[in-house]
């Protein structure tokens, strides 16, 4: 991908404040990145899948997945994108406000690349979307021909 290729990343969460909040966290830190959004895990995979009213969808370079949805929890999808070859190698970041070992334990088991608690607050949040700005977009921005394959935190 050039590095000149605008950011897709793919949110999936149900609640609207935390979407208003990663919205107005990356408006911050990675103006240039556009954010698609799927609000329970059905939809995610459709996306995903292209398929329906999500044809068009775009490729996304990184999921940010919370793991308390509607229809499909998180586990579900992201044992769906890891199973999938054409989905596999996208990065997926979870974000749950879940700190219970247990989860995330079971999430880096179904092959997350990161696992992150979600903040109380916009402040916090921004210093979260720059962790993901300065870590994860050298890590998912790759020159072309290079896999993020082996390429975890």
């Amino acid at each position: 991908m050039p590095n000149d290729t605008p950011l897709e990343i793919l949110l999936v969460d149900d609640n609207s404040g935390d979407v208003r909040m990663v919205v107005e966290g990356l408006k911050d830190t990675l103006p240039a990145a556009r954010l698609s959004v799927a609000r329970d895990g059905d939809e995610a995979i459709r996306f995903l899948r292209r398929e329906g009213v999500h044809a068009a969808a775009p490729r996304p370079n990184l999921i940010l997945l919370d793991l308390r949805l509607p229809k499909k929890s998180g586990f579900e999808v992201l044992e769906d994108i890891k199973k999938d070859p054409a989905l596999a190698k996208i990065p997926v970041m979870v974000r749950s406000s879940s700190e219970a070992p247990a989860d995330i334990d079971k999430a880096y088991a179904l092959h997350a690349n990161c696992y992150m608690i979600k903040s109380a607050g916009l402040d916090e949040l921004s210093r979260t979307m720059k962790v993901l700005a300065d870590f994860w977009m050298t890590v998912v921005k790759l020159p072309e021909g290079e896999s993020h394959a082996g390429r975890r935190s």
